[in-house]
């Protein structure tokens, strides 16, 4: 990299803090691509180089080490608004409650104009710790207007102040709640789906699981992205990607120490959902996995385990992309790619016109 470009790195990392990183991918893709360096391969993978620049001008940004909960919180916010992009246009966006294992639980339900009978519960990601309703707002916005979905975003309680399995029990009960609720909210019970991202699929995986073994309303369809399946194992995507790529081996070691204070509840399926004995009478899954995600083998071995207990399975794994590549759609190329293949599957099997 020469001096100018790297000038030119540094401007732009001092946008960012001021919320003005969206204007870099303005620059015609060759300049993009000088930018970001020498093309990354790892694993026969070939980093996006897009996001190959995202991670080059975050590196620029100060970093903290994770020392407490709220410190990570307000980083976590501020890493959400690095790519905001344009709100996507919806009929409405109404704040409410929904049950939780003890007590009501804040929610949004993002109504699209092009309004289906279709519910998406989803869960946020952020390790178990981090991340709220505002920090994927964005995304369940997109993922309303462009699926023509409703989605049910669900604030679930946090770790280290909630430990496991609060977080998994309140999954539970705010999706029991929602198919019961379903014609209050405008959906069709039998179209009502579980999802979320990484700590937020873990929720959903859970959900799926213990909906079925606790005899409860089951998801019409459960969607896992890049999520954290295992606290137990590791697996080579945990040293193949262990620095630089989002997610860390150190990050993902705070949040499960925060999330599981008691290491022995870490096997149970309510925390590591790819320990089940059973998976037999799963719904239908739509999971995927990044390329460069030290989560990445955790995907692939849930989606053989499905696989092999004889549940329709939609893998889609992305070879190009980081963990937490749903929240930066707006990043030009195969993140758009992504989100077009999730939404447009979402539309095929829980859209339903409405009347």
């Amino acid at each position: 990299m020469n001096p100018r470009l790297d000038s030119v790195l540094r401007d732009t990392a001092t946008a960012v803090q001021a919320n003005a990183l969206t204007p870099l991918y303005v620059l015609p893709a060759a300049v993009r691509r000088r930018l970001a360096g020498a093309p990354v391969q790892i694993d026969g993978n070939l980093l996006d180089p897009d996001l190959q620049l995202l991670l080059r001008v975050e590196n620029l940004l100060p970093h903290t080490t994770k020392t407490d909960a709220a410190a990570a919180r307000a980083h976590f916010r501020n890493l959400c608004k690095l790519i905001p992009g344009k709100p996507a246009e919806l009929q409405r966006v109404t704040e409410l409650t929904v049950r939780g294992a003890d007590g009501q639980l804040g929610a949004r339900l993002y109504v699209p104009r092009d309004d289906g009978r279709g519910l998406l519960v989803f869960f946020h990601g952020g390790g178990w710790v981090v991340g709220d309703l505002d920090t994927h707002d964005a995304l369940c916005r997109a993922i309303a207007a462009d699926a023509g979905i409703r989605v049910l975003s669900v604030d679930y309680r946090l770790a280290p102040e909630a430990p496991a399995p609060t977080a998994a029990e309140d999954a539970i009960a705010a999706f029991t709640w929602a198919v019961q609720h379903a014609e209050d909210l405008g959906a069709d019970p039998s179209l009502v789906a579980v999802g979320g991202d990484s700590a937020g699929g873990n929720l959903a995986a859970v959900v799926a699981q213990q909906c079925v073994w606790r005899g409860l309303p089951q998801p019409a369809l459960q969607v896992l992205l890049y999520p954290a399946l295992d606290l137990v194992a590791r697996r080579p995507s945990r040293d193949l990607f262990s620095e630089g790529f989002i997610l860390t081996e150190a990050d993902i070691i705070w949040y499960r120490d925060h999330y599981t204070p008691d290491p022995t509840l870490r096997p149970d399926p309510i925390v590591s959902p790819i320990r089940a004995k059973d998976l037999t009478g799963l719904p239908p899954t739509y999971l995927t996995s990044a390329g460069f995600d030290p989560l990445r083998d955790e995907s692939r071995d849930y989606a053989e385990a499905l696989t092999a207990a004889g549940n329709a399975l939609t893998y889609v794994p992305h070879p190009s992309l980081t963990h937490g590549y749903a929240s930066l759609r707006t990043v030009p190329g195969a993140t758009q790619q992504a989100h077009t293949h999730l939404t447009n599957h979402l539309r095929t099997t829980l859209h339903q016109p409405c009347g």
